[in-house]
């Protein structure tokens, strides 16, 4: 692999288009901000870096309080939007529709359409040139509940979160696996579950594609094929089953002939013609055998 020498540049992509929220309840404001992540796990620390010529740099130097707010594709034009206004010009909420929420622990609103909120208190700012970095704890974090699965834990994978890289949106793919299963012990793939088959079956329908390489076209015919979030799902039919199923059976003496017909092929036995006929011996005296005549 090639590789060519460029410039420095801000190259680091993907990255979050956050909101951030500033202000107050009362006048509340919110930008779109890639410039943040997080420094530290405890105590949380995270930062947000702005020109100092933004609105926002103003209201945040002023109270110290902020918001980080993760959007989805669904308000992907308003993340922009947010991002090219200036709140001293406008009301950016009524201009977008977007919705200011209080928090619980600071004064700055949380984006109420955002799967995630986390409010953050700041304690340092750094100044680097083109921008300053406000270095601030996060005191609180905020989930939407249709975002919880039943065991408690934060499934996102359904949200859509936006990413953004060198200028474009993008949405978060699917889910790969977790952190550490490159490590993990491995486990036996189990056969896909009539439920995982139907779901499928019932989203993406049944595709039939070329048979790989190693496997023959009678071996196709025994095996349906799909695909479920594009990997290939191969389910064996059942060797037995009868050709044709009825819909309804109406009285016990049809459902008895159609378990019959079930069973025919498997216990009926074929009678060959022959000219054997059954004959009995009995010993004689001088210890061989003699002939029984048949019984009329």
């Amino acid at each position: 692999m090639s590789k060519q020498t460029w410039q420095p540049g801000t190259m680091l992509s993907p990255l979050p288009p956050a909101l951030i929220g500033s202000g107050n309840m009362e006048h509340p404001n919110v930008m779109t901000a890639a410039w943040t992540g997080i420094i530290c796990s405890d105590p949380v620390l995270t930062y947000v870096s702005l020109r100092p010529s933004r609105y926002t740099h103003e209201l945040i130097s002023q109270n110290k309080e902020f918001t980080i707010n993760l959007p989805t594709w669904k308000i992907a034009e308003a993340t922009d939007t947010v991002g090219v206004k200036s709140g001293r010009d406008l009301d950016k909420f009524a201009l977008t529709g977007l919705t200011a929420e209080p928090c619980s622990k600071v004064k700055a609103p949380q984006i109420a359409e955002c799967p995630v909120s986390m409010e953050c208190k700041v304690l340092e700012v750094r100044p680097f040139g083109t921008h300053d970095m406000f270095l601030a704890e996060v005191v609180a974090v905020n989930v939407d509940d249709k975002y919880i699965d039943e065991n408690g834990a934060l499934d996102l994978e359904k949200a859509g979160l936006l990413a953004y890289a060198h200028g474009f949106y993008y949405t978060l793919g699917r889910k790969i696996g977790k952190f550490g299963f490159s490590v993990e012990k491995k486990k036996n793939p189990a056969a896909p579950s009539i439920a995982t088959v139907m779901k499928a079956d019932e989203k993406f329908g049944k595709k039939k594609i070329q048979m790989p390489k190693g496997r023959t076209v009678s071996e196709a015919k025994d095996t349906t094929t799909f695909f479920e979030n594009g990997v290939e799902v191969i389910v064996k039919k059942p060797k037995f089953s009868p050709k044709h199923k009825p819909t309804s059976l109406k009285n016990d003496k049809e459902r008895k002939d159609f378990a019959r017909q079930k069973s025919v092929k498997f216990s009926r036995k074929e009678n060959k013609g022959t000219n054997y006929e059954p004959y009995s011996f009995k010993k004689k005296s001088d210890g061989s055998f003699k002939q029984k005549p048949k019984r009329k």
